[in-house]
């Protein structure tokens, strides 16, 4: 049980009101691309707890300041969700939270309640408990909910961070943690192989060329690519999975023309992009078959008309455990929580491999749920993890800028 500190006891007083942004936020269906309900709701939540300003950066993600100091801190959830699958899989409809047990202490279920709008209501709800407690001078806090990471992790606070925002000195993502401190994740390649054959009438296969077979020993390689991949003590294995099986056909009585398998490739650490796409080319069912290796591409226009994309590769990442940024973030885990966090990392990939992996800022991560239930029909938050986050979120910033100055007097 965690004990009582001043700032769980302020937390206390926020909860039915992050009870309540979380269950709007799920209400709020925001798919990637389709996110501006949920910003006007969030902008006019932010508005109302008194953050100093509020506003919509160009790719859509909304952003709100508190305070102005030198030292500059990015707290960053993304508020678009995976879609919902199948409907038979849930006991409830996704976009209608339901509570189990307490309505003061249960747990919360809704698309996104683990990924990531939990972590967006408790940091919006953070914020302002910052400012009501003594915002320090020495810290300028921005708080984000960034646009399309589900399609694209990185893109929208990558444009922000470069185009919006100051370079701040630490990002905090609101991805779930369990209330420990995250400090790396794998990065990650999409992989599209192309087998292409001639058509013909399937009552004559033997006049056409089916680009399909040559899938089935291709498959049966990357299997293999599995089990012989890197290892790292703390990222753990990387991995690489067939995702999707397509072909292009005239009909179901035609022989297809083209076939194709898209792989997720996940990077450990001392992998990177470049080899991990040779390493699939070279596969020998690969040049068997003369199939294409291509990285895939996104490109999508927000909501607000702009439009942004990038190849589909996410640089692997990995915060050092005695960082400075790590330190205050289990320190302000003693302060707020009276307990110690463990650190980790994320089996999934976040916008850190655009914050740290692509533009070097240090970047750590804390977040209510349980990362095991991203993405699946038991998406959920408990309501305890929200109080909790809340408190952490708003002892962080002077622990952070407390850290800051004594690596600077060294």
């Amino acid at each position: 049980m965690t004990a009582a500190t001043p700032f769980l006891d302020q937390a206390q007083g926020h909860r039915r009101g992050v009870t309540g942004l979380l269950g709007d936020l799920i209400h709020t269906p925001s798919l990637s691309s389709e996110e501006e309900a949920v910003v006007n709701l969030l902008t006019e939540r932010m508005t109302t707890l008194g953050y100093d300003e509020v506003r919509v950066d160009g790719f859509g993600s909304v952003i709100g300041r508190i305070g102005s100091g030198p030292i500059v801190v990015v707290y960053d959830s993304h508020i678009d969700t995976v879609g919902v699958g199948s409907r038979s899989e849930w006991r409830t409809d996704p976009f209608e939270p339901v509570i189990d047990g307490d309505r003061e202490s249960g747990v919360m279920h809704g698309r996104g309640a683990s990924d990531d709008k939990g972590g967006m209501a408790a940091m919006v709800y953070g914020g302002a408990l910052y400012k009501q407690m003594g915002p320090s001078d020495a810290v300028t806090l921005y708080v984000v909910g960034s646009v399309q990471e589900e399609d694209c992790d990185g893109l929208a606070l990558e444009h922000l961070l470069l185009h919006t925002l100051p370079r701040p000195d630490l990002v905090v993502l609101g991805e779930a943690t369990n209330l420990d401190v995250f400090r790396g994740n794998r990065g990650r390649i999409e992989v599209l192989i192309r087998t292409r054959g001639s058509s013909c009438h399937a009552s004559a296969p033997e006049r056409g060329s089916n680009p399909v077979y040559a899938l089935a020993p291709l498959i049966a390689d990357v299997e293999r690519l599995n089990q012989r991949l890197g290892h790292d003590d703390f990222l753990g294995a990387g991995t690489v999975a067939l995702t999707k099986i397509e072909c292009e056909t005239p009909s179901l009585n035609a022989v297809p023309s083209t076939a194709a398998i898209y792989l997720d490739r996940r990077l450990t650490a001392g992998e990177d992009p470049v080899s991990a796409l040779d390493a699939i080319r070279e596969l020998p069912a690969v040049r068997a078959a003369g199939a294409e290796v291509s990285l895939l591409t996104y490109e999508r226009t927000s909501f607000t008309g702009m439009r942004l994309g990038q190849e589909k590769s996410f640089a692997t990442w990995v915060l050092p455990e005695d960082h400075l940024g790590v330190q205050a973030g289990i320190r302000a885990g003693v302060t707020a929580l009276d307990r110690r966090p463990a650190t980790g990392h994320w089996v999934f990939s976040t916008n850190g491999v655009a914050s740290m992996g692509k533009l070097g800022i240090p970047t750590i991560g804390f977040g209510p749920a349980n990362e095991i239930h991203a993405h699946t029909a038991a998406d959920q938050c408990p309501i305890e993890d929200l109080v909790q986050a809340i408190a952490w979120y708003a002892a962080f910033p002077a622990e952070y800028a407390r850290t800051h100055r004594a690596g600077a007097d060294r």
